[in-house]
């Protein structure tokens, strides 16, 4: 998270609640806090890191630019 003087640390974490509230939370109806863990962790999973693409990975899901990182490793 940001400090003081540095607003912009935290732009990560801003873009992912943002994503997070647009895509997932808003106009949904829970039945309690742990239905929306549930709810929100499914997101997450299976469509924000396998499926979701992403500017600042080369537009790439999480789940597939660490692979190809991971790969590029092991050919080294």
């Amino acid at each position: 998270m940001s400090r003081p003087g540095n607003p912009y640390d935290n732009a990560k974490a801003e873009s992912f609640m943002k994503t997070l509230k647009t895509e997932e939370v808003d106009g949904q109806r829970f039945k309690d806090i742990q239905d929306a863990r549930r709810s929100i962790a499914v997101f997450i999973e299976t469509i924000y890191n396998t499926e979701r693409l992403h500017s600042a990975l080369g537009y790439c899901p999480p789940l597939e630019f660490e692979t190809n990182f991971a790969l590029a490793l092991n050919s080294k």
